[in-house]
């Protein structure tokens, strides 16, 4: 069957051609206008002699030259790679090897450091963009403008549903990271399904401050607001002010995160603002504490908070929460459409209902990879019985809803007994003073491991570590309390904002 994961693109601009679907600080440019300049990169990437298949990857933060070298890349049936502009050369010489790019577009300000990477993978072509009116980048390097200088042949180069669309990079913490293949059908359906699954039409107005290198921001923002017709509001950078001032201006309905930004929303101070064009808070990336939810939704009345659930490897979401009325507080939610999700044991048994079943999450389903790219044998490991096993802990309640305990290698063994850090950081969130927590294991020679706390304060709020340790204590078995409490200004986060506890365990 062919299709290409463009046409949600030439769809959605063949209905509304005028709509604004990307607005970007004073700049507003229309689906016309992002069809037009795709189409031209496309061609640009073609004359450059690529063929379909071939590999692009772009290293790019959240501007609207993302979306014209997506949609572009797809246009041309080439495969889009997405970067971190975060990476060091070495890292991106790993990506540009692994994933036999022939040509990369990156930013002025990682520009260099992508440069020096293409030299240590052999040499990519590196088209760089570049700021309004300016021209920087390093010698040897093209301007991402020639790309866009061809002429459009408005032509989508015809691709089959089960060719790979997007080359996604795991986040790599086991291991060096290992490219996911998506195909243009499984992001398509994840769009339709997700989108659907919280009711998005072409009046919603989304904040995609996600990184859209990231699985989130690419398909459950960025590629489900283009399916259904809706607009984006452009942020680079993750700050609470920021992304405020972008709701009120454009009445933004729909907002996305990871826990560390809702957080960080909370903290901020709103007296003025008129933030009530929000309808629905979408989390993700991480379990949302119940003190979080409860006291964002106190904060903006009106507004849902529904978590969801989902890796790079399941092209996003796997899981959902529908609606207020149907939610639960602290689950994930039930299986998207399409989607089979089990618990299961060591020996991938099916585990019966109930919070004592706890097992690893494993999910069959249209959005599941095609597999790792030249990566057989890791392929064979997460894909066994034609089920992905997530490496996730949880156990699913009576009604079918599904509560995330930990990943699995998170879990802290100590004397024997398994301890769950999030229960334990669920407590930390419930004390006053506490804005963010996490829990790591730490070796110990006695029980083998010991509970490990890393907090940080609210801002203007006082605790000493003995406090919040008997704080824990009076609240958890003996077994699961925090015996060590670190204090620190920030908690190390992820290009996401999701918290690195791999840093935090050193």
């Amino acid at each position: 069957m062919s299709f290409n994961l463009a046409t949600t693109l030439r769809e959605s601009t063949a209905a509304s051609p005028d709509k604004p679907l990307i607005h970007f600080g004073d700049k507003t440019f229309s689906y016309a206008q992002v069809h037009e300049i795709a189409g031209q990169v496309a061609a640009g990437l073609l004359a450059q002699g690529l063929e379909p298949g071939d590999k692009v990857a772009v290293q790019l933060p959240n501007i609207p030259q993302f979306l014209f070298a997506y949609f572009g890349i797809l246009k041309a049936g080439l495969v889009m790679v997405p970067l971190n502009p975060l990476l060091t050369a070495p890292e991106v010489a790993h990506h540009l090897a692994d994933s036999e790019a022939k040509l990369l577009v990156t930013f002025e300000q990682c520009a260099q450091t992508a440069f020096q990477g293409t030299r240590e993978a052999g040499g990519v072509p590196t088209y760089v963009v570049n700021s309004a009116g300016r021209d920087v980048r390093p010698e040897g390097t093209r301007r991402f403008d020639e790309l866009c200088a061809a002429e459009n042949s408005r032509e989508t180069h015809p691709t089959a549903a089960d060719d790979t669309a997007v080359l996604l990079y795991t986040s790599g913490t086991t291991g060096k990271p290992k490219g996911a293949e998506l195909t243009h059908f499984q992001l398509y359906m994840n769009a339709t399904v997700s989108g659907e699954r919280f009711g998005l039409s072409h009046d919603d107005v989304a904040v995609a401050v996600l990184p859209l290198f990231h699985v989130f921001g690419l398909s459950s923002v960025l590629n489900t607001t283009v399916r259904y017709g809706g607009s984006l509001v452009l942020i680079p950078r993750f700050e609470a002010e920021a992304v405020a001032e972008a709701i009120e201006r454009h009445r933004c309905t729909v907002f996305s995160g990871v826990p560390t930004m809702y957080i960080a929303l909370l903290q901020l101070n709103t007296t003025g603002r008129d933030l009530s064009s929000l309808r629905a808070a979408i989390s993700g990336g991480a379990s949302m504490p119940g003190e979080v939810i409860q006291a964002f939704e106190d904060k903006f009345p009106g507004l849902v908070v529904l978590e969801g659930y989902g890796l790079s490897e399941t092209a996003s979401t796997a899981t959902f929460n529908i609606d207020a009325e149907q939610r639960k507080v602290l689950s994930i939610g039930r299986p998207i459409w399409g989607v089979e999700v089990r618990i299961v044991d060591k020996d991938h048994n099916e585990l019966p209902p109930g919070e004592k079943h706890v097992g690893e999450i494993v999910i069959r389903g249209h959005n599941v990879m095609k597999g790792y790219y030249k990566q057989p044998e890791a392929t064979a490991k997460a894909l066994r019985n034609d089920w992905f096993h997530t490496g996730d802990l949880a156990y699913r309640d009576e009604d079918g809803y599904l509560f995330i305990v930990d990943r699995l290698k998170d879990m802290i063994i100590r004397g024997g007994y398994n301890v769950y850090p999030r229960e334990i950081e669920e407590v930390l969130y419930a004390h006053p003073a506490v804005a963010e927590a996490a829990v790591v294991g730490r070796s110990d020679d006695r029980l083998g491991e010991e509970v490990l706390a890393y907090v940080v304060l609210k801002p203007g709020q006082t605790a000493e570590s003995d406090e919040l340790i008997t704080y824990c204590k009076n609240r958890l078995a003996a077994y699961k309390y925090p015996r060590e409490v670190r204090l620190l200004s920030e908690l190390p986060k992820g290009p996401t904002g999701k918290i690195l506890k791999r840093e935090l365990r050193g």
